[in-house]
């Protein structure tokens, strides 16, 4: 069985399980309405911002603002999206089905991975066209939309690697879940006490993840933040392939 076979397979259960279109539907609605309330809030302030010269506009308003709020969504939606990718073969006795298929556990790993990211993909895609149905009506700032979309693509590919390697781990999707929210907090907030302290460099703020979406947020993109995320992926991806290995080899 090929990649491109293991993609489709699981791209093909992520559509018929329920719970993939219950969180879409339920955070585009969500992000819908906080996007008319941003557009709301931006055009009853628009008078007063008239008379700063460099004063923000809709990009710092509304369309960075709400990408903000799907990054804070991303912490529930990918655990419970990616929870079942493993741990649900291994709960339902099919895994010795794809490893007595010959399918490698690199290939298993990385069909998986690719489903799931296409799928968070597709959810940023449909949140961004809520701010670019009105780029006619209004002045975008290009740059700063495509560093912070660039941010974003990098931050859900973490977490759905994140997300793969708790769920090769887990012999339950709730654990895996569980496993890969915790985890992604405390890839989040690993520097919050630093930060109290008022220690705002060293090895610990360079660990979180924080540290390098907020500045691609702001449109400020940098090579170290995103070999950072690129790094991380690689990290996840290679322990959910090494235990993936190790069951195969246990058989």
């Amino acid at each position: 069985m090929s990649l491109l076979a293991v993609t489709r397979l699981e791209w093909r259960r992520l559509l018929v399980r329920p719970l993939a279109w219950v969180l879409a539907a339920l955070t585009l609605g969500w992000l819908g309405w906080n996007f008319t309330l941003l557009l709301g809030s931006f055009l009853a302030g628009q008078i007063q911002r008239a008379a700063l010269p460099d004063g923000p506009g809709f990009t710092d308003l509304v369309a960075v603002p709400l990408l903000g709020q799907l990054a804070q969504l991303a912490f529930l939606v990918v655990p419970l999206l990616s929870m079942s990718v493993i741990a649900g073969e291994r709960r339902n006795g099919t895994l010795p089905l794809l490893f007595a298929a010959g399918v490698p556990a690199s290939r298993i790993v990385l069909g998986k991975y690719l489903a799931v990211l296409g799928w968070l993909l597709l959810w940023l895609a449909l949140t961004l066209t809520m701010p670019l149905v009105l780029a006619h009506a209004t002045h975008l700032d290009w740059g700063k939309l495509t560093s912070a979309t660039v941010g974003l693509v990098l931050m859900l590919a973490a977490l759905a690697a994140i997300g793969v390697a708790c769920s090769s781990f887990a012999s339950h999707p709730a654990i895996a879940a569980a496993g890969a929210l915790i985890a992604t907090l405390a890839l989040w907030e690993v520097n919050l006490g630093a930060q109290m302290a008022g220690m705002n460099g060293g090895a610990i703020n360079w660990l979180a993840m924080s540290t390098h979406l907020q500045p691609l947020l702001r449109g400020l993109v940098s090579s170290a933040d995103i070999v950072w995320f690129v790094l991380l992926i690689v990290l996840a991806l290679a322990l959910a392939t090494r235990r993936l290995g190790a069951d195969r080899e246990r058989g």
